[in-house]
This record gives C-alpha cells, structure tokens and sequence, in this order.
C-alpha cells in the first residue's frame, strides 16, 4: 500500500522570547510607579500605602507636598520590546528605610534606571552608588516635571559623577513612548557593557 505524501508543510516552532529584568529607581517621589505603569503592556503590580503621619518625619515630601502615598515593597510591570524581546520591570521603594528590599529585587537584574528629578538631584545618589558598586549597567533619566527648569543632560552627568559611557536622557515618565525609549537605553546600554566585559579571544 502506497502512503500519499502530506502536503501539510512542517512548522517550525517560534522560539520563546528572551525575558530580561530591569529594575526602576531613584529617590522618594520621583515618578518610579509613573514610569511603570505608563509603558507596561498588563495592568502594573503596585504596593502602595498611603503616607501617614507617623512617617512624615522620615518621608521628606519636600517638592512632593502633593504625594498621597508611597511604594512600600515594589512595582511591577511588562513590555514587550520585539516578538522575541520581553522586559520585566520593577520598580523600587524610594525611601532609606526600604532599601533592604532592593538586593532581593537586584538579583538577575539585567540593568536599571535611575530616576533623576533635578529639583532634589540628591535624591538619586544612593541609586547611582548602589549600581555603581554591584556593576549593573544603568542609565540615568531626568523626569522633566512641569514647571522644573530643564539641564543639560551633560550638566546632570557632572553633577552626578557619572562615567562618560552611562546613558543620560530626558523623559516624561508619564509618556509611554519617553518611557518606552529609556528602557531601550538601558538595555542598549547594558548589551554594550556585557561585550565590553567578554574574555578577549585567544589565538
């Protein structure tokens, strides 16, 4: 008995997307939720509580006043960059005495931004040092807040101390498009870094 070739064509399966996580700092009240939730694809995981009285001395609402509640453990989001190209986001608590949860937030972490809001620059020194340290590829973004002056973004880098290959961008966290262009920084910016730190080839 003859057996008729199938016209079906084999399909070769699509390979799974790779997932890279980026975790999203910077100080207390500088737009960190914002980011997440303008540019995630699924409505953003969110641990917000609402600042109390008990907390106002060590909550610096400076420039904030209108802040009604702060991330107490993280945010979480997701964008997909290309089909094969997927972000996982997460976002950090700003205040000192949260910073416990950033090692465990850290791990795997492929790259960060640091938030930056010019008004209170030095908000963002303890996420700058802290990637800093651990070697994790960061890119600093400046969240232009209605009616804050506008820096150069090379005036921020020598503000901050920053090496000449850290990205620095401005951004409104509120846009997803701005958002969405400082992920791709990063992790522009984060592949670079991983090359640069390859073993030379030995002939």
């Amino acid at each position: 008995m003859a057996f008729a070739r199938s016209d079906r064509r084999r399909t070769t399966p699509a390979a799974e997307p790779v997932a890279l996580k980026l975790l999203v700092a910077g100080g207390f009240g500088v737009g960190k939720t914002t980011l997440v939730g303008a540019v995630s694809e699924i409505r953003p995981l969110r641990t917000e509580e609402a600042l109390s009285e008990m907390g106002r001395p060590v909550d610096d609402t400076a420039g904030v006043e209108a802040k009604t509640t702060t991330t107490v453990a993280m945010d979480f989001g997701r964008i997909t960059l290309r089909d094969n190209l997927v972000l996982y986001l997460f976002g950090t608590p700003g205040q000192d005495r949260f910073w416990f949860l950033w090692d465990e937030l850290a791990q795997g972490a492929l790259g960060a931004v640091v938030l930056a809001d010019t008004r209170r620059l030095e908000d963002c020194f303890a996420a700058v040092d802290y990637f800093e340290r651990r070697g994790i590829p960061f890119a600093v973004a400046v969240n232009c807040f209605d009616g804050a002056q506008l820096h150069d973004p090379e005036n921020v880098r020598d503000a901050l101390d920053l090496d000449q290959g850290v990205p620095v961008v401005l951004c409104d966290a509120r846009q997803r498009e701005s958002a969405k262009d400082v992920l791709i920084s990063v992790v522009e910016h984060a592949a670079r870094v991983a090359e640069s730190r390859k073993p030379a080839a030995t002939t």
